[in-house]
């Protein structure tokens, strides 16, 4: 069987996901790799066939997307062209993961195609989300389309919604308790994070910033620029996450049982929904209406924090049902 296997570029989760997935969807047969987008600090270890351009959110400094540069980022003419030189027939199954390129190839050819992602889960209106329109909405229903949908969230809010893939890595941790924040807010400035931060001095903040490329301290604030195995381990032995409204960080804070804050990038309708589910839960949340984030983060830091998520290792299993039902060729294993 040959498998193509395309990811979305854009942030580090679904990067995340695609290197639990991988090794699952190589047992099947051949596994091409297509990854579009620019936005990624975490690499996948297995070689990558198809490095496209696609779509990619520019994230800014001030909490929300850079509608500017986003646009700027846009090149329709080589969207088009990597569109049609994919050679898609080739393939006896398409896994999407949030993919534009592919995905609208698949659906100007008639080809079927498998979304396996956390955005496929928006397909269900039994999903929360709040009661706004936002061109976002539009976005998310129309940026990569696909025939079939196997989604992950929070909750198994609907028969083909299943709870977050935790990463191995992740999953193995000793999982500890040093007394230090953890921070991962790419779509604002460090030094704004550290102006706010440091009025909390009793307690020690580890930012991981996009926007840094040198570690340094200022205060009980230390900042690194964004690694993955420098991230994990401040996760791993914090007291708590304080990051943005995607799905994989908070579902992975969720899993480790760490309190858990969340300020959702503003003009980013998926990171509002995700925002919203979890307050539904009780977590608590920073609107982009909030002006003022200091009362809310010291009465985070104050207050303990009781949540019980199950999320089981599952994902052997979803994807062993995924083929077997959408793939054209099944090999037995």
């Amino acid at each position: 069987m040959k498998i193509l296997y395309a990811i979305q570029g854009t942030g580090n989760g679904h990067i995340s996901r695609a290197r639990e997935i991988i090794p699952l969807l190589q047992q099947y047969g051949e596994l091409d790799i297509l990854v579009s987008g620019t936005q990624a600090d975490v690499k996948l270890s297995q070689p990558v066939k198809y490095q496209l351009h696609g779509f990619s959110f520019i994230f800014g400094k001030k909490g929300g997307v850079h509608h500017f540069k986003t646009w700027m980022n846009m090149n329709l003419f080589r969207f088009r062209k990597d569109m049609k030189q994919l050679p898609l027939k080739d393939y006896d199954l398409i896994v999407n993961d949030f993919e534009p390129v592919s995905a609208w190839a698949c659906k100007l050819q008639g080809i079927e195609s498998v979304s396996l992602s956390h955005q496929a889960a928006f397909k269900s209106k039994k999903v929360p989300r709040p009661r706004t329109l936002d061109w976002g909405k539009i976005i998310l229903s129309h940026y990569a389309p696909t025939t079939h949908h196997i989604g992950f969230h929070f909750d198994r809010y609907d028969s083909f919604i299943h709870t977050p893939v935790i990463r191995s890595e992740i999953r193995q941790f000793k999982n500890e308790n040093l007394g230090h924040y953890t921070v991962y807010l790419p779509a604002i400035d460090d030094k704004r994070l550290v102006k706010l931060l440091v009025q909390i001095p009793q307690v020690q903040w580890q930012v991981f910033s996009k926007h840094s490329k040198v570690a340094y301290q200022e205060g009980n604030v230390w900042v690194e620029p964004v690694n993955n195995e420098k991230f994990n381990k401040s996760l791993a032995t914090c007291e708590g996450l304080f990051t943005g409204g995607g799905f994989e960080g908070p579902a992975e804070a969720l899993y480790l049982k760490k309190k858990l804050l969340v300020a959702p990038m503003r003009f980013q309708f998926e990171q509002q929904c995700n925002a919203y589910a979890l307050k539904q839960f009780g977590l608590p949340v920073i609107w982009g209406s909030n002006r003022n984030w200091l009362p809310v983060l010291k009465e985070w830091v104050a207050n303990p924090q009781k949540h019980q998520f199950d999320f089981p290792d599952e994902t052997a299993k979803i994807i062993d049902d995924m083929v077997k039902r959408y793939g054209k060729r099944v090999p037995s294993i």
